[in-house]
Formats: structure tokens, sequence, C-alpha cells
């Protein structure tokens, strides 16, 4: 990934430009090894060809990945041999096959496997994955450290998948509700409408609102559905490309009732196990906080601890920076279990603890929740046809019971 800069050169003289890097921790060394005090220091969007032919590796395929070198690793091969082995019992597969070949090559070019992950352009990996097998070459722990990554993403592959399942019932319940919503309102009530004018009679409210909501929406329908993929447009190309806007938007979550805590339970064990895992590896501190920070998904909070592993590489404990940064106020007991743990050097066993306490915490949650979905659904359904039938019937009443006074 390339970052532009702006900043002071060791002759005082401003200067601008371009550096490459895997991580943005990467790029601030590299302008430090030039002798350059950057004021600004950005990622730059790729829009070239490996933007748009490479996709993210999905969580599963990389668990298999991770899991299968590591076995062969630790039977003795060497990196190249697995990887030809890999590549051969994969070759049906063509787009992970192809992504094995290109490692291979690099590997065979006298690049290391973090070198050759980094500069294949067949799946996009992420950045801590990279970091911790680079670390790991450097350490001599790639066997250990890529079976901890294998059981990561086959635990957040699995967590996902689940989410997937569970929500599948009450959106086809949701997009049926509002179908059949957009049909009687579209098609059935228009048909009773001509028959309420020629009575001539004041009707209902009620009759009267969904009346008017089935003429607004038979005449703009083409619009509103037009101004909602434009919305949906605008904030996804917003979300993906401006920064201040997903920090924003992402700290919104964050302090929604029932979805916040969901997010930052998810978000906190995510970085929690995977800092336990990079201390377990060998790793130093600073650098695994580093590399953990790098997993969240919610902008606020990466943002959050980013400004926090700053100060934890100037020496600082990570507890005491967090509690001394702007944004996102974390959970109270996430804030004094690290404290705890960087008391005691046990850092990674509370982690993992904590990591483990969130999972079972928010399975706990989306159990009751998605167990609620189901009839709210159902209710939701039948209050909306029941509005709209009471709305069709008390005209037809009250028309029958003028007739027989």
């Amino acid at each position: 990934m390339q970052y532009k800069y702006r900043g002071i050169d060791q002759g005082g003289k401003k200067v601008k430009g371009r550096v490459t890097a895997l991580t943005l921790e990467e790029a601030k060394q590299k302008l430090r090894t030039q002798g350059v005090y950057y004021e600004t220091l950005k990622p730059i969007r790729e829009w070239g060809f490996r933007s748009l032919m490479a996709r993210k590796m999905p969580g599963s395929l990389l668990s298999g990945f991770s899991r299968e070198l590591s076995s062969y690793l630790g039977s003795g091969m060497t990196v190249l041999t697995a990887l030809k082995l890999m590549e051969n019992q994969h070759r049906d597969e063509k787009r992970y096959a192809s992504f094995l070949g290109e490692v291979r090559s690099g590997v065979e070019e006298g690049q290391s496997l973090y070198k050759a992950l980094a500069n294949q352009d067949i799946y996009l990996l992420p950045d801590f994955f990279l970091q911790s097998l680079n670390v790991a070459g450097q350490s001599g722990k790639m066997v250990e450290v890529l079976s901890n990554m294998g059981n990561f993403f086959s635990i957040q592959s699995k967590v996902r998948k689940q989410v997937a399942n569970a929500m599948a019932y009450p959106i086809f319940i949701f997009v049926v509700a509002m179908g059949m919503t957009g049909f009687l309102i579209s098609y059935v009530v228009p048909k009773i409408t001509g028959i309420f004018e020629d009575t001539g009679q004041e009707l209902p409210k009620i009759t009267q609102f969904v009346l008017g909501l089935s003429d607004f929406l038979s005449h703009h329908y083409l619009g509103l559905i037009l101004g909602v993929l434009t919305l949906v447009i605008v904030l996804k190309f917003s979300y993906t490309r401006w920064q201040g806007f997903k920090r924003f938007f992402d700290a919104l979550l964050l302090k929604t009732p029932i979805v916040g805590p969901l997010i930052q339970n998810h978000e906190l064990a995510r970085f929690s196990y995977i800092l336990s895992l990079m201390l377990d590896s060998g790793i130093s501190y600073a650098q695994a906080v580093q590399l953990a920070g790098t997993t969240f998904g919610n902008a606020a909070l990466q943002d959050l601890f980013d400004r926090a592993a700053e100060k934890v590489v100037e020496g600082n404990k990570l507890s005491n920076a967090l509690y001394l940064s702007k944004g996102v106020k974390l959970k109270r007991n996430f804030m004094q279990s690290l404290a705890l743990g960087e008391e005691s050097s046990e850092v990674a066993s509370v982690m993992l603890n904590l990591s483990k306490l969130y999972s079972e915490e928010n399975e706990d949650r989306l159990k009751i929740l998605l167990s609620l979905m189901e009839p709210l659904m159902m209710l939701l359904i039948g209050g909306i046809v029941g509005v709209i039938v009471m709305a069709m019937l008390l005209p037809i009443f009250s028309m029958n019971l003028g007739a027989k006074v």
C-alpha cells in the first residue's frame, strides 16, 4: 500500500511525497529512517489493476491455508516443498491454485514467505496476518503462529456463518412483509377507492391516510426507488472512501442501543484474542498491540487504538494510553482487566479469558435478540395488514349502517 505524506526533512525544508509500506507503522518507520518528520501521513486508495482484480481472501480459506502450511512445516518440510505440495493438491481450485503458485514462485526467487505473500496479487491478506508472519520468520516461530492464525480465522468464519444463518429467516419475513404491503397499497387499495368516491361520504381518518399513501406510492414509486438507491450508493461510497465519515458513522453505531454493545463486544473480543496470540508467539508487547489494532473493523475503535499504540511504543501502558485518549468510551471491565494484566505481567492470559467472556456474552445476546425477531416480524406483518383491512372495512360498515337507518 502507498501512503502520502507531508513533513519536514532534517534540513528544515518542507517536503511531501509517497512511501510504499504494508502498514502505517512500517511507513512511519521508513520516514524516520529517511530523516523525514511527517506532519500528515495517509493511505492512498489503489484504483489500478491490483485493486480491481484482487479480493479479500475468505476467512475459511485463510484458515485452511494457515493450518495446512503449519502442519507441513511442523513435519519438517521446507516452505518451498510445502507450497509445491499444496499447489498440487489444490490444482482444481483455480484461483487458490494461482495464489499458491505466485507465493511458491516468490519463495523460489529467494523471497521470505512474508514477502511472497505480500507481493502476490490474487488475494488481499490482512495486514496483521502478514506482519505476524514477518515477525514469526525472524523469531523462528512460524509453525506456532500459523497454527494460531488458522484457529483464529476458523473461529471468525464460524461466527459469521452462525449470524448469517440466524438472520436468514427474519430477513425473509421482512422482505415478504414489505412485498405484501406494497402489493396491497399499490394494487388492492386503488381497486376499492372507486367505491368510496361514488358514495360521497366522509371517510375515516385512517382510510384517508391509507388512500393518500396509496396514491402517493402509485405516482412516485419510481422516484422513491431511485432516491433510496442513490442514498445507499452515496452512503456506501462515503463510508468506503471518506475516512472522516466512516469514523463518524462507526462511532454512531457504537452509541446505538442493543447494536452498539454487540459491536464493541465483538471488536474487543477479536482484539483481545489476537493480542493474546501475538504475545504467546513471542512478539514484543508494543508490536503485538500494533498488530492487534489492525484487526478492528470499526473505524472509531481503530482510530482510538492507533493513537494509543503510538504511546505504547513510547513506553506507556496501553491501559493508561486508552484512558487518556479522547474518543470512544470502552467497557469498564475491559479497561480494568487490561490494567490488571499489565500490572501482573499476565496480559496474554487475561486477554484470552476476556475474549472468551465477550464471545459468550455476545452469543447469549444474539440468541435472545434473534429469538425475539421472529414474533416481532409476525406482529409487524399482522399490524400492517390489519391497518389496511380496517381502513377498507370501516367505510363499508358505515355505508351498511347508513342504508339500514
